[in-house]
């Protein structure tokens, strides 16, 4: 399986459903679960063993990443490709987050 780059992909519309997240994530054949965080709740740094895809389903997240010089905040939609060993920290927004997540 082809290892992953950083990537980020932007929902360009009206925020979907989860039945339409579902459906890409099953059409791609991958395997996902959904994880929610209450409001504010913060992520220390840290790294994943394996490559992650993550879609905010509901709220946002913004993900701090210092080896690359970046800060993205993940709205309804939005993937976040992250590949194995990336440093990372996390911050949810005041509405909390419901994101589904699958590895690869």
């Amino acid at each position: 399986m082809t290892k992953l780059n950083l990537n980020i992909i932007r929902w360009e519309n009206e925020a979907p459903t989860e039945k339409e997240l579902t459906q890409i994530l099953h059409d791609e054949g991958l395997s996902y679960y959904p994880w929610s965080n209450n409001p504010n709740d913060l992520y220390a740094p840290h790294v994943h063993t394996y490559d992650k895809i993550l879609y905010v389903v509901h709220g946002s997240i913004t993900f701090i990443l210092p080896n690359e010089d970046q800060t993205i905040t993940l709205y309804p939609g939005d993937r976040l490709e992250l590949p194995t060993n990336t440093i990372h920290s996390a911050a949810v927004s005041s509405q909390g987050v419901t994101c589904f997540e699958a590895h690869l």
